[in-house]
């Protein structure tokens, strides 16, 4: 592989780390994300939680270990950037408003996302997480439901995955849909083993 698209991924990751596109961010800009040009599963996610921000690390948290535990990694493997790369719609702590997080910032996935996903050109597996990761990696394609959508998985697989996230907020969910931690996870594990 040459080294071109390392390089201009080295320089995107440089500029992104140190964005400060959004203005209004409760804690201010602080971006987390993961990338190598020889990742081979990406994680399409929302936006890092208050807890994440704090730490300075992309799922550093209870959804991340429920996230870790689907796909069947040690912590170890999910940070090496080689082998994951973790990339939300928006890469700052975006605030909490009467449900929850508020929305990941408008302005970071159109100013970020195109360029970064051009230099991971090793993907072979996106995980999609959250209702707005859906919407720009499905677009037309998922279901009125985030149920519907995750119900519907193979036609996506092997290339993408719609998943619920991995949020605690979620249990009622995976409580009420046990079919998807008995079929999709093992699937999902068998995947990711064969790429990681």
């Amino acid at each position: 592989m040459s080294a071109e698209p390392v390089d201009a991924l080295a320089g995107l990751l440089a500029k992104a780390r140190t964005c400060t596109i959004c203005t209004n961010l409760p804690l201010g800009p602080r971006p987390l994300l993961q990338a190598s040009s020889k990742a081979r599963i990406l994680i399409a996610s929302q936006a890092p939680g208050s807890k994440t921000h704090e730490k300075g690390r992309p799922f550093d948290d209870a959804s991340g270990k429920r996230l870790r535990q689907w796909l069947g990694v040690t912590e170890a493997q999910f940070y090496d950037p080689d082998l994951f790369a973790i990339l939300p719609m928006g890469f700052c702590y975006p605030g909490t408003g009467n449900g929850g997080d508020l929305p990941p910032p408008p302005e970071c996935a159109p100013a970020w996302r195109e360029p970064l996903l051009q230099a991971m050109p090793a993907i072979e597996l996106t995980i999609v997480l959250g209702q707005y990761a859906l919407d720009w990696h499905l677009g037309e394609r998922k279901s009125r439901t985030l149920t519907d959508t995750v119900k519907k998985w193979q036609e996506f697989w092997p290339e993408l995955l719609p998943l619920p996230h991995p949020s605690p907020r979620n249990i009622r969910w995976f409580m009420t849909n046990p079919w998807f931690e008995a079929d999709v996870i093992p699937v999902l594990q068998d995947r990711v083993r064969a790429l990681v």
